[in-house]
């Protein structure tokens, strides 16, 4: 046996700011209250509550911000993890372990979307073509990511919706860098993606995860083709 250990007041104090954030007390974009306030509230000294904070900080979900505050940035301390780690990792390597997930959720959202998911991926997919048209990189990203997030969470998983979520820094990246964009080209010129909406209406889940795995093959050649 081992002696039990008496858990510290910045523990507390952090497990109290955690709980805030993560049960949708303070979401994210929130400014938290002020050191004072939260240690008026709390019943603890000012450095716990300013440990605790910069804990949670340096954990990811808030941000203090000179001047202004500390305000909540993210709720889920996994999902910061991964894209900590997605931020470090080799664009091959993202795009193998997005074979796995994006055939899953095409399969998925194949078999289970809604008509309001339909709805939603069709003016994803529409806006994506208005931004190529109009050579328009920052509409692009902005849709093209928001396509792929909407297919996870129209599979009704809602840890693979959560999982693909940590993605999005890295999608917006890999998108963003399809410099053929600047020439009004799509470039996914096989049109997997109206491929993929197509197999996703139709409810044909084997047809979804070839057309979504298409989409990551093009993405590859992508890569290939940087000078």
């Amino acid at each position: 046996m081992q002696q039990i250990q008496r858990r510290s007041l910045v523990d507390t104090v952090v497990d109290q700011l955690r709980a805030s954030i993560t049960d949708g007390t303070w979401p994210i974009g929130t400014r938290i209250p002020s050191e004072a306030e939260l240690t008026a509230v709390l019943g603890v000294s000012r450095p716990s509550v300013r440990e605790g904070v910069r804990s949670l900080v340096q954990l990811g979900l808030l941000e203090a911000r000179q001047g202004d505050g500390t305000y909540v940035i993210a709720d889920d301390e996994a999902q910061v993890a991964l894209r900590r780690a997605l931020h470090t990792a080799d664009s091959r390597e993202v795009i193998r372990v997005r074979r796995a997930l994006d055939a899953l959720a095409a399969r998925e959202a194949a078999a289970s979307r809604t008509p309001a998911q339909l709805d939603a991926l069709a003016a994803h997919l529409s806006a994506r073509r208005t931004a190529i048209e109009r050579a328009d990189t920052a509409g692009f990203t902005e849709h093209d990511v928001a396509y792929h997030l909407a297919i996870a969470e129209a599979s009704g998983n809602q840890l693979l919706s959560s999982i693909y979520a940590s993605f999005d820094a890295s999608l917006r990246e890999s998108v963003a860098d399809a410099s053929c964009l600047s020439h009004g080209d799509d470039p996914d010129r096989a049109d997997m993606h109206e491929a993929l909406y197509r197999a996703i209406a139709g409810q044909d889940p084997e047809a979804a995860q070839t057309a979504a795995l298409g989409v990551l093959d093009q993405q590859e050649r992508l890569l290939d083709e940087r000078p």
